[in-house]
């Protein structure tokens, strides 16, 4: 028995897109990890899985980090998400209601073709990432083996912590990166971001994904800079933002408000895996 598949990305942060309305899928742990290798799978930084909506949105959406864990949310996934729907015909809309465990993000394709997403509202409390011992603060000390580093922790519906570094291209991310992402801190993991700022509308961004590694463009993470860039006075509320794989831009106008996203989603290939 086996399914069908998409390849897709956004700016280089690949996945496999499944349609599990209209066919049988089944995907444990290990299934999962053996579609992501990139030796002896598909390969890919995350599994998306597109699902009938239990509530009144148009579908739901299930993602998978290539070691296998469920995880709530994905920003570039997202952007895809809506372009496979539509290439696929489970839908005419541009603008969609999906379900994730995280809550109800809002895709819209536009008529240039990039995709706007509703990513929601960011939140602070430290209980909501989780971090513990957080204060919801702008920044926050975090002891990385020894070294105290200042960290914006937060949640895009996935827990984020993003460090400033002055620059991006010689931070630490490979080596820090999966020491933070297992801090003890964080009892569901961490994306650990390094975001360098280039001027108060752009900024420069690496990130450490949790369950991923690095990857070349990573949605939340995005998302979740700026709106730790703002909340620290050192970026306005629309900022361009350049990852190894392109450029994503972030709105963002305050507290209380939703982060607001926008970047392509393309289409690699389709195949067939034995499940």
């Amino acid at each position: 028995m086996s399914f069908r598949f998409t390849k897709m990305h956004g700016l280089g942060n690949d996945f496999v897109v499944i349609d599990a309305m209209h066919q049988d899928v089944t995907l444990d742990t290990a299934g999962v990890r053996r579609l992501a290798d990139r030796r002896f799978g598909v390969g890919c930084d995350q599994v998306l899985v597109v699902e009938s909506a239990q509530g009144d949105a148009d579908f739901g959406y299930r993602i998978f980090n290539a070691d296998g864990g469920e995880v709530e949310q994905c920003g570039n996934g997202a952007r895809c998400f809506v372009v496979f729907v539509r290439e696929h015909g489970l839908t005419d809309k541009r603008e969609i209601r999906v379900e994730t465990k995280s809550g109800v993000i809002v895709p819209r394709i536009g008529d240039d073709g990039l995709v706007t997403v509703d990513m929601g509202v960011p939140r602070f409390r430290a209980e909501d990432v989780p971090f513990t011992g957080g204060t919801g603060a702008a920044e926050e000390a975090l002891d990385v083996d020894g070294t105290t580093v200042q960290v914006s922790v937060l949640s895009m519906g996935n827990p984020h912590a993003v460090q400033v570094v002055a620059d991006v291209e010689h931070a630490p991310v490979t080596v820090q990166g999966p020491r933070i992402e297992h801090h003890p801190r964080f009892p569901r993991r961490v994306n650990a971001g390094y975001m360098q700022v280039v001027d108060r509308a752009t900024i420069r961004l690496r990130v450490w994904e949790r369950g991923a590694g690095e990857t070349p463009a990573c949605g939340t993470g995005a998302c979740a800079a700026v709106v730790a860039g703002v909340r620290r006075g050192m970026l306005d509320r629309s900022v361009q933002v350049i990852v190894r794989g392109g450029e994503l831009r972030v709105d963002w106008s305050g507290e209380g408000r939703s982060v607001v996203m926008t970047g392509p989603a393309v289409t690699a290939y389709e195949g067939t895996w034995p499940q």
